[in-house]
């Protein structure tokens, strides 16, 4: 059993490995890993899952229990607890989320003391105990052991998490008008101040949490109303951040959706004429459409794909030197300002650079990309799928099909029980009939 995914521990909340014993035995592992190498305090935060307080508490209760003290934010994004770890020097950060997935899961990210997520060997540590203590207490816990409430919220937190994205923009914003839909998430507050202090007028919505409306119908993971809303409003942009709001999906004035692909090259475009841009380029991922990769290479700027994940976004990044780098999916990696994707930040870069500008945003938008499709299957067992027969033959079928015209790429998902299908060619509709074929083959396969 593999317990940690590309992006920490997700699964459902009060299950194994999120029940109150295991998250306790993750406090005090953190803890304890934090005390030896001399470190004293953990920061810890959340999103607004119903069950983030009851887990915040437990892990609270772990880390005490090696001898740790708790900054504790509340109700903030998980890039500003890797934020905070910086701004306090502290041995580690632990956030409380699911991010994308929807509110029955909860999730727990562990980063260092550099504010990049734990390494693998601490992981695979971690979770060789977790499976241990499951094995010998698979139900209860240690009599008397009840729930424990998370620690005092520290409200200057926020703040300093706050100051620190704004002390990256080289202005005050002007001109600018944003439609934010939060998703219900953890930036439900602080996106719309972080945008509001840089300039920007704001109108917010997917901001009003329950503990049960995260993502749902709203924010990253469904753009479409955002877009909408931003085209009646006239505003000159939208943005959609995911649970966690480390994610960030725009939109133009005109109602265009604009993904992380849209985002590296606007960004990159600007960066390079300023002269901000590394000799590293730009790095991206094995779903990043190819149409980027053109557009790059016309401009003359390097591109790197990495495995999907920001864990291997970030170390391709450092490999080659590039100062820019990101997922389709809106999680953006700006290495100049910070070791950790944040929507919130994502937000102020591209609307710093349509400040500046003075443009519309649709104008600034101009990568033409390959027509793709993305099929998510939802599967009960993660076979090999080299060893499926028939989805085997479906993909030299639909491989032979392209015939070098494009590209199919099959993956499981780090965080879900699914299956991505990605199917990349020049023709739209032959794309989109050869992803329906996989989806079929896949499901028969593996549901």
């Amino acid at each position: 059993m593999k317990l940690f995914g590309t992006d920490g521990l997700r699964g459902r909340a009060g299950v194994f490995p999120l029940d109150a014993r295991s998250l306790r035995t993750v406090g005090h592992e953190v803890g304890a890993s934090v005390r030896r190498e001399g470190g004293r305090a953990v920061v810890l935060g959340g999103d607004t899952r119903e069950s983030t307080p009851e887990m915040a508490g437990d892990l609270a209760a772990g880390l005490g229990s090696a001898g740790c003290e708790v900054a504790f934010a509340g109700i903030v994004p998980t890039p500003a607890v890797a934020e905070l770890v910086l701004a306090l020097s502290a041995g580690a950060g632990i956030s409380v989320s699911a991010s994308h997935n929807p509110h029955e899961d909860n999730g727990v990210k562990v980063f260092g003391s550099d504010a990049r997520k734990w390494p693998d060997e601490k992981e695979e540590a971690l979770e060789k105990r977790l499976l241990a203590g499951q094995a010998a207490h698979p139900d209860r816990l240690p009599r008397g052991e009840g729930v424990r409430r998370p620690p005092p919220i520290d409200p200057s937190l926020a703040r300093i998490y706050l100051a620190r994205l704004l002390s990256r923009l080289p202005r005050r914003l002007h001109d600018v008008t944003a439609l934010l839909d939060a998703g219900n998430g953890a930036a439900y507050r602080l996106g719309p101040q972080a945008l509001e202090q840089a300039g920007c007028r704001v109108t917010a919505i997917g901001n009003r949490p329950d503990g049960r409306n995260i993502n749902e119908k709203c924010g990253a993971l469904h753009p479409d109303g955002m877009a909408r809303e931003t085209r009646e409003s006239g505003a000159s942009m939208g943005v959609a951040l995911d649970g966690d709001a480390d994610r960030a999906i725009f939109s133009d004035e005109t109602g265009r959706l604009l993904d992380g692909d849209d985002v590296l090259w606007i960004v990159a475009t600007r960066w390079k004429a300023e002269g901000r841009l590394k000799e590293g380029g730009v790095v991206g991922t094995v779903m990043s459409n190819f149409g980027l990769e053109a557009a790059l290479a016309r401009e003359g700027i390097p591109f790197h794909r990495a495995a999907v994940g920001d864990r291997n976004v970030a170390q391709l990044m450092e490999e080659t030197g590039s100062a820019l780098g990101g997922e389709t999916s809106g999680h953006i990696l700006f290495a100049p300002l910070s070791p950790s994707g944040d929507g919130i930040q994502t937000a102020l870069v591209v609307a710093s650079i349509l400040s500046d500008e003075g443009r519309p945003l649709s104008e600034l938008a101009t990568l033409e990309k390959s027509p793709q499709a993305l099929r998510n299957v939802r599967v009960s067992r993660r076979e090999p799928i080299q060893s499926s027969p028939a989805l085997s033959r479906a993909i030299e079928k639909a491989r032979a099909a392209l015939d070098g015209r494009g590209r199919v790429f099959l993956r499981y998902s780090g965080t879900e029980p699914l299956l991505r299908i990605l199917v990349e060619g020049t023709d739209e509709a032959e794309v989109t009939a050869i992803a329906e074929e996989l989806e079929v083959a896949a499901r028969s396969a593996l549901s």
